[in-house]
């Protein structure tokens, strides 16, 4: 898990889990990165469904 950590957002688990700024930024960094993988399935199927019709 820590490898896992810091090699995707650059710090190690004990630094996330006793920083707050730094968990928050982490988790932020986090939901954008959620949202924006949403966007791409919901433009992926519309296209692949338009493609259908």
């Amino acid at each position: 898990m820590e490898k896992a950590m810091h090699g995707s957002r650059g710090v190690g688990y004990e630094v996330y889990r006793q920083n707050h700024e730094v968990r928050m930024n982490v988790e932020r960094q986090r939901e954008e990165e959620y949202v924006e993988s949403r966007r791409l399935v919901a433009d992926h199927n519309r296209k692949f469904t338009n493609h259908i019709s």
